[in-house]
């Protein structure tokens, strides 16, 4: 009879992304028009809701080493935490703390003031797309403005990419952004980009 299996459910878990590891990874591109692109999978996720004037989110700022941001587009980060604007009263952080352990130290900090903690880590995963090509690959299907005058290292937005919303961060000059899909729609995107990329590895 076969050994009962002593693997946690974090050991069994599967990204949303993992079938399709293989084809980024042959997507790739190198030299002066390269693009990449990955999974990075169970990056934590925790929303954030209080007033941005009260002492609740003063606390929440000192308890991730950097205050909240307050204007759209804005990120804030400290270490491997950054705290992403999504609202006037409403923050994303991400992090790669146990989901547990920082949603409990966030709860603390709002210590029963008026507001929301709340752990969304299954709720998005990130894909990151870079390398010299990366903007152009995202201004086949991105509305924004992304050239740097406008858009650059640290300023993330909701936008859409193709016909799926994400949450899109520039994450430094290389470029390199990170965009964050609802998991049901990772598999679609993906492969929108792996699509856009393919002209780049062509003479």
């Amino acid at each position: 009879m076969a050994e009962p299996s002593t693997a946690g459910p974090v050991a069994l878990r599967t990204s949303p992304l993992s079938h399709l590891e293989e084809r980024m990874r042959a997507a790739a591109v190198t030299g002066a028009r390269g693009v990449t692109l990955a999974e990075l999978p169970f990056l934590t996720m925790v929303n954030v809701r209080v007033d941005p004037a009260s002492e609740a989110a003063g606390r929440i700022g000192r308890a991730l080493g950097a205050r909240l941001p307050r204007r759209c587009g804005d990120t804030t980060a400290h270490g491997h935490r950054t705290a992403v604007w999504l609202g006037p009263d409403e923050w994303l952080v991400l992090s790669r703390d146990d989901p547990g352990a920082l949603t409990g130290a966030l709860r603390e900090a709002l210590s029963g003031d008026p507001g929301s903690v709340v752990d969304v880590s299954a709720n998005r995963t990130t894909l990151e797309l870079s390398g010299p090509s990366a903007r152009e690959v995202l201004e086949k299907g991105c509305p924004l403005d992304l050239h740097p005058r406008a858009f650059g290292p640290g300023r993330a937005v909701s936008t859409t990419v193709g016909p799926v919303a994400v949450l899109l961060w520039q994450t430094d000059d290389a470029p390199t952004y990170r965009l964050l899909p609802r998991s049901s729609f990772a598999d679609y995107l993906a492969r929108w980009l792996i699509d856009a990329m393919s002209e780049y590895g062509r003479p």
